[in-house]
């Protein structure tokens, strides 16, 4: 450890100048002090220097220093002081008793930082010897200070690097695979099946799922997880219907001697085996926020035989994930079973939107606003967005099933699930924003929108168009442009409690911002093969988390609830319970009742998500959130007004459209 250079020395020394007589012979008359003081003239002062050596235990430590009464004058008005004037305030502020009482507290100061010193394994005298070398006229407890401060600050450096080094040693992400300890003692198998949008490659994987003794369906997405737990559970693959239970963030339908689970992908259980498991849209290994999960399903499913589908450019990374476990691996690349054909020219007017048509657009408010459009036309209208409850999207999707809704308007949430009759997709537009500005969409994202067109055995080819000629154009320049496979490397690991309680043990921390930190920044990455990665919700949260008085594991829970930070009603909600949790309160729904009779269609909707985080975490922290049946019943209730609004909205657009057209 080394100390910081110090400044030149540009001070002048009075007491051996020749520029005044008169001066130079002041400290002489100090008698015996004389030997330790002189007069110097520096940054436009002029002041008195004490120096000596301090003894403390085995040290001994010169020193040269200021009194905290040293400053005699500015040099001007030095000079035309008279010799006696001058001669007084050098004995006033140079006295034996200023000297002695300098000597103490160097002498305690020495004492205090070969101490601290000690407790840390560090030489003092790195620090120390500068006392003699200050060139300053600041008083000695200024020196001391800016010493002590850069004493501190060199130990927070040396105290970082030591806990930088056991945070490496406490992980090392190159044997996360062996963290799986279900999964690594099984002989396991993957089955990739790769191919676009209709090509029957989920079918296979289910047909395998349904036919084995026991096994996991993995979804991306709650309503994906709802959708094949129905299916399974009308399976009877030898004339008995499958025990399925569904297990989500939010839900639990756990049947006793269960069979076969249908899950979210984060709800992945690592310790029960199976014979199959099937991991949906395998391509999400390379989300910025999600991917973690696929990479711990690839890793820790503890099935025989694990299905990966999803999109053929996610073929390398499987290759190398499957040889990176020393898993044998066999692929199937399916072609799409109905052909999928640009139109010749765009839509570009409503009235050319046609029954079976899936119109697209970006955000909530672009999707409500194509519905009015569409529905005054005459057409109904089914509507899915995001923000949606899955049971109001699969509710909005069966009634363009069953023809009710002649068309469905929605985001791009109709690209992953939600199996539809589509004869067509029609783009509003290319452009999303990605949560800082406004980019034309990828490639891959065109190619699974498209996808959803052209329903094998009801439609004998999909069809995709763009509104204006633009975006005609631009789906049909994305269609045709060959997609980038996903990296080989760099699959992303987010942190589990396991690792921060590691991280813990070894330095001490307390604090989930700096041990999220530490995740990101100091763990052993060997080869890069395996990557730390946070969301940044994760760690804007839990920057504000460290402010309450609550455990590490307490923090982290409250860190992943699933709940938007950028509803400011959502949000404070959220700050509400972490509080609650932090007094050690419970927090009921029925003390604290959320939204009312009279919202609107945004309020409904938030409220489903309000009473969807609060069944997350009644699973969590089930002593300190309580009503679990009463979130459900709630959050089913307002599913059920939200679908009645938009029913209600589509209704009444049409009806104004039939008066008009009779007037």
């Amino acid at each position: 450890m080394t100390s910081s250079a110090l400044p030149p020395d540009t001070s002048t020394d009075i007491s051996d100048s020749t520029e005044d007589n008169n001066d130079a012979t002041l400290v002489a008359e100090l008698g015996e002090l004389a030997e330790h003081i002189r007069l110097v003239k520096m940054e436009g002062r002029v002041f008195v220097r004490f120096s000596g050596v301090v003894k403390a235990g085995h040290l001994v430590v010169p020193y040269a220093l200021v009194p905290s009464q040293g400053v005699l004058a500015r040099p001007a008005k030095w000079r035309k002081m008279d010799r006696e004037t001058k001669l007084a305030l050098v004995r006033e502020r140079a006295s034996a008793a200023v000297f002695e009482e300098l000597r103490q507290h160097v002498i305690d100061f020495v004492a205090d930082i070969a101490g601290l010193s000690e407790d840390v394994d560090t030489d003092p005298m790195v620090f120390l010897h500068t006392l003699a070398d200050m060139q300053t006229s600041e008083p000695a407890g200024m020196v001391f200070d800016r010493i002590r401060q850069r004493f501190n600050h060199a130990i927070e450096r040396q105290q970082e690097e030591q806990h930088a080094a056991r945070t490496r040693q406490s992980i090392n992400l190159a044997e996360y695979p062996a963290s799986f300890e279900m999964a690594r003692r099984l002989p396991r198998r993957f089955v990739a099946l790769l191919g676009p949008t209709n090509s029957g490659k989920t079918h296979r994987a289910m047909e395998a799922l349904v036919k084995a003794k026991s096994g996991i369906y993995l979804a991306p997405l709650r309503l994906l997880a709802l959708e094949n737990y129905e299916r399974l559970q009308e399976a009877a693959p030898h004339g008995k219907p499958l025990a399925v239970s569904l297990i989500t963030g939010e839900e639990r339908r756990v049947v006793d001697g269960a069979t076969h689970v249908a899950s979210t992908v984060e709800m992945l259980d690592t310790k029960t085996v199976v014979e199959v498991a099937v991991i949906d849209e395998i391509q999400m290994l390379a989300d910025p926020d999600r991917g973690a999960a696929w990479t711990a399903a690839v890793c820790g499913a503890p099935a025989h035989t694990v299905y990966l589908v999803g999109a053929p450019e996610a073929r390398r990374a499987i290759e190398a994930l499957a040889e990176r476990l020393d898993c044998p691996l066999e692929v199937h690349v399916l072609k799409r079973m109905a052909p999928l054909s640009m139109e010749p020219t765009a839509v570009r007017k409503v009235r050319n939107l046609r029954r079976g048509d899936a119109v697209i657009a970006f955000s909530r408010r672009e999707v409500l606003m194509w519905r009015d459009m569409i529905t005054e036309t005459g057409l109904s209208v089914a509507t899915v967005y995001g923000n949606l409850s899955p049971e109001v999207r699969r509710a909005q999707a069966q009634r363009f099933r069953d023809g009710t809704a002649d068309i469905v308007v929605g985001t791009d949430a109709l690209a992953m699930g939600l199996n539809m009759p589509i004869a067509r997709i029609v783009m509003t537009t290319c452009v999303k924003y990605n949560g800082r500005e406004e980019e034309e969409i990828s490639a891959a994202l065109a190619r699974q929108i498209a996808g959803r067109a052209g329903r094998y055995g009801v439609h004998e080819e999909g069809l995709v168009a763009g509104y204006d000629n633009e975006t005609h154009e631009v789906m049909r320049a994305l269609l045709k442009e060959k997609l980038h496979p996903l990296n080989t490397s760099g699959f992303a690991v987010a942190p589990s409690l396991e690792h921060l309680h590691r991280i813990s043990s070894v330095t001490g921390e307390l604090s989930l911002s700096k041990l999220l930190r530490r995740f990101i920044h100091n763990i052993d990455v060997p080869d890069g093969f395996f990557f730390p990665r946070i969301t940044e919700d994760q760690k804007e949260r839990a920057i504000w988390l460290d402010t309450l008085p609550l455990s590490v594991t307490d923090k982290f829970t409250l860190s992943l609830v699933p709940i938007s930070s950028k509803v400011p009603s959502l949000q404070t909600a959220w700050e509400h319970w972490a509080k609650n949790l932090s007094q050690g309160k419970t927090s009921t729904l029925r003390q604290h009742a959320y939204g009312g009779g009279t919202q609107n269609l945004q309020q409904v909707e938030d409220t489903c998500r309000y009473y969807s985080a609060y069944a997350w975490l009644s699973y969590r922290l089930p002593e300190f959130f309580p009503d679990i049946a009463v979130a459900q019943n709630l959050s089913r209730d307002a599913s059920e007004r939200v679908d009645s609004i938009l029913r209600a909205h589509n209704a009444a657009s049409r009806g104004r459209s039939k008066k008009f057209k009779q007037a």
